[in-house]
């Protein structure tokens, strides 16, 4: 969506005094409500100083005292687009061409950014890794701004796999179902979104013919929020997000984006402003949406939903978030556990996204998990965090 900027949110987490909280963080657990600790989580590693936690209590009876241990990146991009590997890799992706990427878990960061796009100071809002070493890039904007880059290096050398050609384009998001099999969307032309194909890794794409795809509605377009608007589940199903018609909705296709069906979102639009930002599908059927209002101080009634039929159908979350939320990401190991971010904090369902408790109160624009239960999420400023369980928490007498 033709917006560059979407909106931010002050960073609520409390920061730890002289007489520091003492933490020992264990192994991730499934997750759920912290335990009410706040830090800075401007260090390396996963310092007392790192973890930040402002909920309380147990949520449905799942391991207590989780929150979001802060890997200071030393950058001040603000990270869009998150691809999680694993516990101890994962890539971020952001504003000023930055790419970053760590291999031990957020304790130091190598910058892998493209040099041509910090020279022309793209912004890179999504991005998809396959594993430390192969990883695929997109900018957004209008007419070549739009770009995808590959790398199979870690980030050594960089190849611009496609730039866009037409000025009416928009790429706004890019998935893939396997290490060869992908696609990007743009904003409609002609009166269409755009699906971009891709079959060798990334490295040659192709515009799939539009007479599979639905008529956009008037104004209607994605949300270039947090590299979610267009996700896959298994080997053929995509789904495609959508804000800023009269409603906001929810596109499927079962054949990698060759056809298409369409149906209406819960979550509530009529504005540029106002849609679905964030698609999370656990498997083919079972998915959720997140969204809501971007600009600072506007409600967001409604601001989740989840779907059981591979979204035909939505319904509205029971208890949703309090806010606009612009990522989502199920976590592997609870079929009912996921994860909602946005600039004024996390929200967690144990009850596959019918109702939502917060988490955390800090700023973050995405996130996502690995296989083995790796969780992270990226925002403003540079932040990035990895879900930690807190398995002691001792706090200091007072003096």
């Amino acid at each position: 969506m033709r917006l560059l900027g979407v909106g931010r949110g002050a960073w609520a987490g409390a920061r730890a005094g002289a007489c520091a909280v003492a933490l020992v963080v264990g192994a991730l657990g499934v997750p759920a409500v912290a335990a009410g600790v706040g830090g800075a989580g401007e260090g390396p590693g996963d310092s007392a100083a790192g973890v930040v936690g402002s909920g309380a209590g147990d949520v449905g009876g799942v391991v207590r005292g989780v929150g979001w241990a802060v890997k200071g990146t030393g950058k001040d991009s603000r990270f869009r687009g998150l691809a999680a590997v694993s516990r101890s890799t994962a890539w971020v992706a952001g504003s000023k061409g930055t790419v970053l990427r760590t291999v031990d878990g957020g304790r130091s960061w190598r910058d892998v950014s493209p040099p041509g796009a910090v020279a022309e100071g793209l912004e890179l809002r999504d991005i998809e890794a396959f594993d430390a070493r192969r990883a695929v890039a997109l900018s957004i904007g209008e007419g070549e701004a739009s770009r995808v880059l590959r790398t199979d290096d870690g980030g050594a050398t960089w190849s611009e796999a496609f730039r866009n050609p037409d000025p009416r384009a928009f790429y706004d998001c890019l998935t893939f179902f396997d290490s060869r099999h992908g696609l990007a969307m743009s904003d409609p032309v002609d009166g269409k979104f755009r699906i971009l194909s891709t079959g060798d890794g990334g490295r040659s794409w192709e515009v799939l013919p539009a007479s599979g795809m639905p008529d956009a509605l008037p104004g209607e377009a994605g949300f270039a929020a947090s590299g979610q608007c267009l996700v896959s589940a298994g080997s053929r199903d995509v789904w495609l997000a959508t804000g800023g018609g009269a409603v906001s909705r929810v596109l499927h296709s079962g054949d990698r984006g060759r056809t298409w069906k369409v149906a209406e979102s819960v979550i509530p639009a009529g504005d540029p402003a106002r849609g679905v930002f964030a698609l999370a599908f656990r498997d083919r059927t079972t998915g959720l949406a997140v969204g809501g209002d971007y600009r600072a101080g506007q409600d967001s009634p409604r601001a989740a939903a989840v779907s059981s039929d591979a979204g035909r159908t939505w319904r509205p979350a029971a208890t949703p978030p309090p806010g606009y939320r612009s990522g989502a990401a199920w976590h592997p190991y609870g079929r009912g556990v996921a994860l909602a971010v946005g600039p004024t904090g996390t929200d967690v369902t144990v009850d596959g996204g019918r109702t939502w408790r917060a988490l955390d109160a800090g700023s973050f624009d995405t996130v996502d998990c690995a296989g083995d239960g790796g969780c992270w999420a990226a925002g403003e400023k540079g932040r990035v965090g990895r879900l930690e369980r807190l398995e002691r928490l001792e706090r200091p007498e007072r003096s």
